[in-house]
């Protein structure tokens, strides 16, 4: 039976990594982690925060997700709008569901990324 969520496999242009980085690791505030050496020379880039892993691999040709998401739960998500709005990345609001609030971001590759937080 399944234990838990390992990681989240996303993809991303080749020569991605860069840019990857500093919206993962700048703007999120996730630490980037070494691929296994048996890995490394396919491109990418892989990412951990406090409870979860992020595996961005080189898709070709590339097409980002624009429905299916991964959901990052924060604890403020107003201050968390007010950092992508300094940092020129654009909010895109949706109806708040019960016990959680949310909006959408896009990484540097148009891929959606839902940010919540629960009330």
């Amino acid at each position: 039976m399944i234990l838990d969520l390992h990681h989240i496999q996303m993809a991303m242009p080749e020569g991605g990594e860069d840019a990857a980085r500093a919206f993962y690791c700048g703007v999120l505030g996730l630490n980037e982690v070494a691929k296994p050496e048996a890995l490394a020379g396919r491109g990418g880039v892989w990412f951990e925060g406090r409870n979860l892993r992020l595996h961005l691999g080189v898709e070709t040709p590339f097409s980002p997700a624009s429905k299916a998401h991964p959901a990052f739960r924060v604890a403020d998500l107003a201050g968390l709008r007010y950092h992508f709005d300094a940092a020129g990345i654009e909010t895109r609001p949706d109806v708040d569901l019960p016990g959680l609030r949310r909006l959408y971001v896009s990484d540097p590759f148009g891929n959606r990324i839902e940010i919540c937080e629960t009330v």
